[in-house]
């Protein structure tokens, strides 16, 4: 837990508020002493879920002396100086600097507590189902209730919100966070006049979550959270289709599914009754694990590994714990089980994994046929450049060898070579010598990969219930070659019951799904709220986003948490709704800007209490989009297969087989960054450099960095490049004025504009595509 206080400030004379044992102390201890120290265990005969148990004391007398924080045994053991204890908490790691010295200032100030304060419940707070808080009342009289409850802590700490950013800055906050797309200069001018009244505000938040550009840009942030990309991983990295899968999210997310379905349906979607074709490839889900396709490799291995990925995937991403810490061995903080991880993967061990043919009504089959025309073209010069090759393969084949080739190849060879036709000599080659070339085999991957589309549509993958449940057993340390005792489906005991009836066959998938987002359960409601938060402020009211459990960071503001966990639920699980309910906030709306003499920077320098908002780096996909906007190329066309934008030379030469990218011509070279198509081993480095996620595993939280390739990306690359030779043609025609605004959503002050002035056209286009403020959200 990151506190806002400095550990070197000295007590005498502190400027903080007193601290509240409530809210800062109680948890405390209850992530990391009421476990040995509570109603359950007393070690040391010493109780710590109420303050008054911790004057009373155990064994060597009081724990906490009010008053005389340095004599007190509470403070010496977490410290880590008394003769005789050993530093506290045992066998874990020691609380940090801010703790030590937040528990140093309660106990000096008299160790304050409430009289009739009852025990609190052994389970770590995050296993306890939210329930709805008092709302509190605040001097500003407040009556948004995230700004009541943010306002109730900046009052204790002496701070207050900051002021409400400039219009324009609101505007174009709103725009990137809700779409991931810049306001139109029409749109900041129509936005300013009206910015004195509520109503236009409102009314752009409506409109924009009736964008259909909001289900893309949320789409993205779920599909981080579901390693999606366009490739199967591993070393060999072949293309994949599962894009409909990326359509699907964008258009639940636009119909404002509720997250409760939505969660059910790529869970289980193929368990539902009478299931669609959207709830079928909605489990794409858990497909966008890795598919190794290597020679000689184990194929049960590598299922059993995607199901360790699915099952940490959904531990991560639903109920924030790391529940695939328990695979090897009970989980060394959690109370989670080595038994209970595999109780859990046998809901995930009972399924096929199919492909599904789906229409697709954006395939532009002049454009395949031409380029598979040019393949078959290449792929025949190949053949007859490497015609030897293809003998002494052939001569050399044993029966044996023969026997053990697709129905279709030996076909093939009982043709006279004379006789077969070029779809069986690329098939034989495709077999025989010409596996092993990178150049043949890239020709012949994407042939194949035509042919599917124009003769079957496109295809996802699926995830499909097996008629009979696999056996599960538990691995020993993990390993799989080491079954152990074989399991049943369960969920972990800490968490709520499954609560199935007693007529009820073995629990499923769906079982699982439905689970995850009852009522009852403590944690997924607020796992959600948090991350969306956390899109809104760069950092979550749980700080540890991925991490619920006991060793994750306490919640800045826990009944705000509980709150929203509870209004969400409440509110159909609605996440139209509480995107609109954090938006139109104060705390949501205040300026980002401060100086070093700020109360705030002094009081609390990391903003944890939010008395201002925060600026962020744009993800890597919104910095290509606000440059393609701000440019006038943006094709703003929703869904359909990935492109392929112009990237480095080179870059697919990166992983052990070297790939084709078809350079997309026309609009298609303009699309948004959700639409590039993603090799996990090789991904397009304008994305990569702005941290946009691997694929390989889970991402509930993407990195900012800060580094010189940023900028020689935005400067060189041939992407960036024609953004900017766009732009020049606008600055142009309409001034840099009107550039700037496009890249800003502002005016440039007279002291910009002295400088813009002395600027050619075309270097004032890369300037203001480099801007910081081009690819920050204020």
């Amino acid at each position: 837990m990151r506190l806002p206080l400095l550990a070197l400030v000295s007590l005498a004379g502190s400027a903080f508020a007193a601290v509240d044992y409530s809210q800062e102390i109680k948890p405390l201890l209850q992530v990391h002493c009421v476990k040995c120290h509570g109603a359950t265990t007393q070690k040391a005969k010493l109780r710590l879920d109420t303050a008054a148990a911790a004057m009373q004391g155990g064994g060597r007398g009081a724990a906490i002396q009010p008053g005389q924080a340095e004599a007190s045994l509470l403070l010496q053991v977490v410290q880590g100086t008394h003769a005789e204890v050993p530093q506290m908490p045992y066998k874990r790691g020691p609380l940090d600097s801010a703790q030590v010295t937040l528990i140093q200032r309660w106990i000096a100030e008299g160790a304050h507590a409430p009289a009739d304060e009852q025990p609190s419940d052994d389970r770590h707070w995050a296993y306890i189902a939210p329930e709805r808080p008092t709302m509190p009342t605040v001097k500003s009289g407040a009556t948004h209730p995230i700004d009541r409850f943010i306002e109730d802590r900046l009052q204790r700490e002496g701070l207050a919100l900051s002021s409400p950013a400039a219009p324009e800055t609101q505007l174009r906050r709103l725009f990137l966070d809700l779409t991931g797309l810049p306001p139109t200069v029409e749109d900041v001018q129509a936005f300013s006049q009206g910015a004195k009244t509520e109503t236009s505000y409102q009314a752009t938040v409506d409109k924009l979550l009736d964008s259909p550009h909001y289900g893309e840009r949320w789409g993205r942030w779920w599909l981080d959270q579901a390693r999606y990309a366009d490739s199967n991983g591993y070393s060999i990295d072949a293309p994949r289709s599962i894009w409909p899968y990326r359509d699907w999210v964008v258009q639940t997310l636009n119909a404002d599914m509720p997250f409760d379905q939505f969660s059910i349906e790529q869970l289980a979607g193929d368990l539902l009754p009478k299931p669609t074709q959207s709830q079928l490839i909605a489990t794409g889900f858990h497909r966008n694990t890795q598919i190794n396709q290597e020679g000689g490799i184990d194929k049960e291995q590598f299922r059993i590994e995607s199901i360790f990925d699915r099952v940490a995937t959904t531990g991560t991403v639903w109920l924030g714990l790391t529940i695939g810490c328990a695979q090897c061995h009970d989980h060394k903080f959690d109370a989670i089980s080595h038994e209970e991880y595999y109780q859990f993967y046998a809901f995930l061990n009972n399924q096929d994994e199919p492909t599904l043919s789906v229409p697709d009504p954006n395939l532009d089959k002049a454009a395949l046929d031409t380029e598979q025309k040019a393949l078959q073209n290449k792929i025949t010069a190949y053949l007859k450049a490497h015609e030897a090759d293809a003998i002494a393969w052939e001569k050399e084949l044993s029966a044996e060898a023969k026997a053990q080739l697709p129905k279709d190849r030996r076909a093939a060879l009982k043709k006279p070579r004379e006789q077969r036709s070029a779809t069986q000599q690329r098939l034989l080659y495709a077999s025989g010598p010409g596996a092993a070339d990178q150049t043949f085999r890239s020709y012949n991957e994407r042939y194949m990969e035509i042919t599917a589309l124009l003769t079957k549509g496109v295809t996802t993958m699926v995830m499909k219930e097996l008629p009979e449940p696999r056996k599960t057993t538990l691995y020993i340390k993990g390993d799989f070659t080491r079954p152990g005792a074989e399991m049943n489906p369960a969920v972990p005991a800490v968490l709520h019951d499954l609560d199935l009836k007693p007529t009820s066959a073995q629990p499923n998938r769906l079982d699982l799904a439905r689970w995850l987002v009852r009522r009852d359960n403590p944690l997924t409601a607020r796992v959600i709220v948090n991350r969306v938060w956390q899109q809104y402020f760069g950092r979550g009211l749980v700080e540890t986003e991925n991490d619920f459990g006991t060793m994750g960071s306490l919640p800045s503001h826990p009944e705000l948490l509980d709150w929203l966990a509870v209004e969400l639920m409440e509110h159909g699980w609605s996440l139209k709704y509480l995107h609109h309910l954090i938006v139109t906030s104060r705390t949501y709306r205040q300026n980002s800007s401060f100086t070093a003499q700020s109360a705030g920077a002094t009081i609390d320098p990391n903003n944890l209490l939010l008395w201002r908002q925060n600026r962020l780096r744009l993800d890597a996909e919104i910095v290509r989009d606000v440059c393609l906007t701000a440019s006038g190329l943006l094709n703003a066309k929703l869904g359909g297969a990935p492109v392929y934008p112009p990237i480095p030379d080179g870059v697919l030469s990166l992983g052990q087989v070297k790939r084709t990218w078809p350079l997309s011509k026309g609009a298609d070279r303009y699309r948004r960054g959700l639409y590039t198509f993603v090799f996990r081993a090789t991904p397009p480095p304008g994305l990569s450099v702005f941290d946009a996620p691997d694929g390989f595993s889970t991402c509930t939280r993407r990195l900012r960095s800060n580094t010189p390739l940023q900028a020689l990306t935005l400067l060189n690359d041939q992407a960036f490049v024609e953004f900017a030779q766009a732009l020049e043609k606008i600055v142009q025609r309409d001034g840099f004025d009107v550039a700037f605004q496009r890249c800003t959503a502002r005016q440039p002050t007279n002291e910009e504009k002295a400088v813009l002035a002395r600027l050619k056209p075309d270097e004032l286009a890369r300037v203001l595509l480099n801007l910081d403020e081009t690819i920050t959200r204020e």
